[in-house]
């Protein structure tokens, strides 16, 4: 309930006045069912011009951080994140994250869209970078679409008064990706990896950003030792999973023998 309201008697009418947001290809997303939306991440403006504009409802993936940070501010945060019903993530990997993964799969059963961040952070230079496969997890386990998205322009600017700002930010929306096929193939890392590089080909492609093979997290280490970003080795591809073949259709093999 406060999700909606906020969406339709603050947010939605405050920044389409306030930013003048452009969005294309929003009938890709589809109007009713399950879907993955998987996004590019250059700043914190995206998760908040991103269930404000568009139609559906979005179930973000907020790291588990923001759900233990102490305090006051913590507490806020707390509250309003479970208010508005947002699951958090565990980036940490092993059962706390599959425990995670199962809660977002739930979500997508009850036909809901779930909105994620593979990069798994924001790009600190405006390139796109590797993604993770918990999109690709997901996609196999419930057999939702999983539909790219470019965002663009969505630092926020000092405005008048103090108020953050985005300067006409942009929304541009993919064909849904249909990876049913490979279902059968559960966890194997070859099929994942194929399919997270595929989905980043896609934002890829909406977005006209650099693509480098590097995980944003491994980057930004680098760049916490002082290292300038112009000289963190991170190298660049014409796209993701450039070389990589495609894996087989799970079944397919024993149909050849």
């Amino acid at each position: 309930m406060l999700y909606w309201l906020l969406k339709t008697l603050v947010a939605q009418p405050l920044f389409s006045a306030w930013w003048r947001p452009w969005v294309q290809g929003e009938d890709n997303l589809p109007g009713t069912g399950a879907a993955i939306m998987v996004s590019n991440h250059l700043s914190e403006g995206e998760t908040v011009l991103l269930p404000a504009i568009l139609k559906r409802r979005l179930v973000f993936t907020p790291k588990i951080e923001l759900f233990t940070m102490s305090g006051f501010k913590g507490w806020i945060f707390r509250w309003f994140l479970n208010a508005i019903k947002m699951l958090p993530l565990d980036r940490s990997g092993g059962k706390a994250s599959a425990d995670d993964m199962a809660a977002f799969a739930k979500v997508l059963g009850d036909g809901s869209v779930v909105i994620m961040f593979p990069e798994g952070g924001r790009s600190p230079d405006g390139r796109l970078y590797k993604g993770r496969t918990g999109a690709a997890r997901l996609a196999l386990q419930t057999g939702a679409p999983i539909v790219p998205v470019a965002v663009f322009d969505t630092h926020f600017s000092r405005g008048r008064l103090g108020i953050p700002r985005l300067v006409r930010p942009g929304i541009r929306i993919g064909k849904p990706l249909d990876f049913s096929r490979y279902r059968g193939a559960g966890n194997d890392r070859d099929t994942l990896r194929w399919i997270t590089d595929e989905v980043m080909n896609a934002i890829m492609e909406l977005s006209g950003q650099t693509y480098v093979d590097s995980y944003v997290s491994a980057v930004k280490a680098e760049l916490r030792r002082g290292v300038p970003i112009d000289q963190v080795t991170a190298p660049v591809l014409p796209r993701p999973g450039y070389g990589r073949p495609a894996p087989s259709v799970p079944g397919t093999e024993a149909e050849a023998a």
